[in-house]
């Protein structure tokens, strides 16, 4: 309980910071979401309510941020977040995760969100429990072998 205070307390600390160093800017909101709204006051969140992170939800979504928790039991595709800064925390399990390179067969759908296949040329991380890691705005990022389950807590920091 005191860590999982002391990693959302860290988390909303590396959002003041980052919305301080990048700016911040319009989102769009996903299909059928609700709207970004500002928060005015602080938002908790009992430990029942993030407890396990066993399935994905979003916790706070605002014009300046949003904080989810995600969980993956297989790998994903390529993504590239043009306006968004990822920054995650495994909560538990693991994953190789790859980051920068090359994104390949990249289809834009949604012109924000473009989607590949394949990264040449990334740095490989092997996530585990505790580990963070900050993908900016633009970079590839995959979660290219989860052999089990990965979830994770990810604050997106969006920019102009």
């Amino acid at each position: 309980m005191k860590e999982l205070k002391r990693v959302l307390a860290s988390a909303a600390l590396v959002v003041a910071a980052a919305v301080g160093v990048i700016g911040v800017g319009a989102q769009q909101p996903a299909r059928g979401a609700p709207p970004p709204q500002p928060l005015t006051m602080s938002k908790y969140l009992s430990h029942d309510t993030v407890a396990g992170c066993s399935k994905a939800g979003t916790f706070v979504n605002t014009p300046e941020y949003i904080v989810q928790c995600s969980h993956r039991t297989g790998p994903g595709v390529v993504e590239i977040h043009t306006k968004e800064t990822d920054m995650i925390y495994v909560i538990d399990g693991s994953a190789t995760f790859v980051t920068g390179g090359k994104a390949q067969n990249v289809t834009a759908t949604n012109p924000l969100q473009p989607r590949g296949t394949d990264v040449q040329g990334g740095e490989v991380h092997h996530l585990t429990k505790g580990d963070v890691i900050v993908v900016p705005a633009g970079q590839p990022h995959w979660f290219k072998e989860v052999p089990s389950s990965v979830s994770y807590y990810v604050v997106k920091v969006l920019k102009q």
